[in-house]
């Protein structure tokens, strides 16, 4: 290099270094202007710090509140049950003095609709499975026969047990026997 070259590159790095002391001058806050940034720093933290205070609350909240709800679900059907199983204890005893076979039926038939109707009215329904299609999502086959008619094969013959929805959704799927 020539010391033409020379002293213009010097007289570059010279002018560089004062524009990033210029710079960093210009760029380094007065102590005023630091005590501003502080105090909003700290008003940040502190709306940060309340922030995730009220969620930690919300979600303990809501997990104690899941936990109340999944403990007492069933209360509400068991309360519903209580005055049939009432009814169930005064049968008992009235059962072991009468005579009247007829009374007998009567009463349990009397227990049983009024245990169905409770049933259905927290959102239990039957499922109707007799004659209808077999439908592996619906039905359990426990066994094949040969169909008592051309119409009855592949359809439900007979219901082992009964299949149940709650609420729309299968809690027990009927047992079948199934034609072929």
């Amino acid at each position: 290099m020539s010391k033409k070259n020379e002293k213009e590159a010097d007289l570059d790095q010279d002018q560089e270094l004062k524009n990033q002391d210029q710079n960093t001058e210009d760029t380094t806050p007065s102590s005023d202007s630091q005590e501003d940034l502080q105090a909003k720093v700290n008003e940040l933290n502190d709306k940060h710090l309340r922030l995730y205070s009220e969620f930690e609350n919300y979600r303990r909240r809501t997990a104690k509140e899941r936990l109340e709800l999944i403990s007492s679900a069933s209360e509400e059907v068991l309360k519903a049950i209580l005055p049939v199983i009432d009814d169930f204890e005064r049968a008992i005893a009235s059962n072991e003095n009468v005579d009247d076979v007829n009374a007998l039926k009567e009463g349990f038939g009397l227990l049983y609709q009024k245990m169905s109707s409770i049933l259905t009215s927290k959102g239990l329904k039957v499922m109707d499975a007799k004659e209808k299609p077999f439908d592996a999502e619906l039905f359990e086959a426990v066994t094949k026969i040969p169909a008592p008619s051309k119409k009855l094969k592949g359809k439900v013959v007979d219901v082992i047990e009964k299949g149940y929805y709650l609420n729309e959704k299968i809690i027990r799927h009927a047992k079948v026997v199934i034609g072929e």
